[in-house]
């Protein structure tokens, strides 16, 4: 739209952001399927989008990754880039990754830290401090474009709206990379991280800026809230105490609601909304 969004600013100062555009439904799964690569924007047709995917992670493994480092192994490579897909936005289990595709331990966890140096995913460290005894301190894994990671699970917006559950990673990563865009233009640095205690109480992003207040943000695909969604956030805020800022969950529909003090399910096209 050609402004800085406000979403990010407003809600370290405990306000919520108006949506400026909503996007709700097929029109919001539209926009997170084609994600940010010009390339992908540019391609009207889905079919078109995937084969530009299925180039460029080729590309980015055979010409890229061998830039900065010597894999010698690419086909394993490629498994696992996919494999890392089906686990965005969960959590980091090395194990289970390496087996997969055949590496070992260490292997596996030096080609994550290649694409994350290639800037196409991050490890989202968890959110805890030293008091904090039951809280999982496991990182979680995001693609940094969701196009990208759309495409690789084979998703469209009509897969999406026959079966609403696979939109759910997916728009999780989705906002996790926009969050963190927002973040590199604050004048003061502010880190982006997640929250699990062992009671299975979670909120996907927790940003915490240099004075220590801190937001949480839940994700939620569906088109309604409800006060249950928000326990993760009050478990947060308990860990957190002051300055706890603002809990939202984001949501698929069109109006802010408040659930309390500091609690709004916020639409998630307010992600972009726009100062004047």
């Amino acid at each position: 739209m050609g402004r800085p969004p406000t979403f990010l600013a407003s809600a370290l100062a405990g306000e919520v952001a108006q949506p400026t555009e909503p996007r709700v439904g097929p029109e919001l799964a539209e926009v997170v399927l084609t994600g940010g690569f010009p390339e992908m924007i540019r391609r009207t047709d889905g079919s078109q989008r995937r084969a530009w995917v299925r180039d460029y992670v080729n590309t980015l493994v055979r010409r890229d990754v061998s830039d900065i480092a010597e894999v010698d192994r690419q086909r394993a490579m490629l498994r696992l880039f996919r494999l890392l897909a089906q686990h965005s936005g969960q959590l980091t289990n090395y194990s289970r990754l390496s087996g997969s595709v055949g590496l070992d331990d260490k292997t596996a966890r030096r080609y994550v830290g290649i694409l994350e140096n290639l800037l196409v995913l991050q490890l989202a460290e968890p959110w805890f401090r030293n008091q904090l005894k039951r809280v999982v301190k496991t990182p979680k894994l995001h693609f940094l474009d969701s196009g990208l990671l759309g495409a690789l699970l084979g998703l469209t917006p009509e897969r999406v709206d026959a079966d609403r559950s696979l939109f759910g990673p997916v728009l999780e990563s989705f906002v996790f990379a926009e969050v963190r865009r927002q973040s590199t233009w604050l004048e003061e640095p502010c880190t982006l991280s997640h929250y699990r205690d062992r009671d299975g109480f979670e909120v996907d992003v927790v940003v915490e800026d240099v004075t220590g207040g801190v937001v949480g943000i839940e994700v939620k695909a569906s088109a309604t809230v409800q006060g249950k969604d928000f326990k993760g956030i009050e478990r947060l805020a308990d860990a957190v105490c002051e300055p706890f800022r603002l809990g939202m969950v984001l949501y698929d529909g069109a109006e802010v609601i408040p659930f309390g003090e500091g609690r709004f399910a916020v639409p998630l096209s307010s992600l972009w909304a726009a100062g004047g």
